[in-house]
């Protein structure tokens, strides 16, 4: 059964960090690259970080320097460690394998705000 659970997320200040935690199922995950994405209010979701099976990254020009993917392949996880954080960074962020786009997580939500 194909699961995506997202946690970590909250209120933090512009300048703050936050980790943002990802556990998929076993059909998702293995051997897959996977991805964060995110949603703003009313914009379309774009993805800001991209991982590969093997741990090569890519980032979104908006985080790059700032956000950090990561992942543990035994215990299924992707992280997004965010760092230097914007108010406009605010939004629903999901992760996903790029390649399983038909079913998606609940997301968590990060809110940048005074």
């Amino acid at each position: 059964q194909a699961q995506i659970v997202e946690s970590g997320g909250g209120l933090v200040q512009p300048g703050g960090s936050l980790t943002l935690s990802c556990v998929a199922s076993r059909s998702i995950f293995e051997f897959a690259a996977m991805a964060w994405y995110r949603q703003a209010p009313g914009k379309q979701r774009e993805m800001v970080a991209y991982i590969t099976w093997g741990g090569d990254t890519t980032y979104a020009d908006p985080v790059k320097g700032r956000f950090t993917i990561s992942r543990d392949n035994a215990k299924r996880m992707t992280f997004l460690q965010m760092n230097g954080l914007k108010s406009e960074d605010t939004a629903v962020y999901y992760c996903n394998a790029p390649s399983n786009l038909d079913f998606w997580g609940q997301g968590t939500q990060v809110t940048v705000s005074l």
